[in-house]
């Protein structure tokens, strides 16, 4: 397998109502993602067509819409779930995923809490196996 490429996308930020506190649910706040995609993208270069690659604004749709949706309790589930609709696109074949909560409820000063879930799909072949 050739290397695979990279497209980022970054500090797409988007209120939500998720943490283990029940003021976290009612007020909601803001969490900021980073999704690092790997897939190849030559066909998309030889073609010159959003057809053949990950069109990032839909995908930025599809993150949105799970950070406004049902909440969670952890940004560790939360991250997960982005994960999976990043790769309901058959072409990526890694993704890495932070959700920061930089309003998270902790009394002393910090910059910003973070969690990163790396995910990916299993080679060909391995589905079936069984341990």
């Amino acid at each position: 397998m050739d290397s695979l490429d990279q497209i980022a996308l970054t500090g797409l930020t988007v209120f939500g109502r998720h943490g283990v506190y029940d003021h976290e649910r009612e007020n909601g706040q803001e969490f900021t993602i980073d999704l690092q995609l790997s897939l190849s993208l030559e066909q998309a270069a030889a073609t010159d067509d959003v057809s053949d690659t990950v069109h990032y604004g839909e995908l930025a749709e599809k993150v949105a819409a799970v950070v406004a949706g049902e909440p969670v309790n952890l940004i560790e589930t939360l991250a997960s779930r982005i994960a999976d609709v990043a790769l309901d696109d058959q072409r990526v074949q890694f993704v890495t995923v932070t959700v920061h909560k930089p309003h998270a409820p902790i009394p002393l000063t910090f910059a910003d809490v973070a969690v990163s879930v790396h995910r990916g799909r299993k080679p060909a072949g391995l589905e079936d196996i069984t341990a």
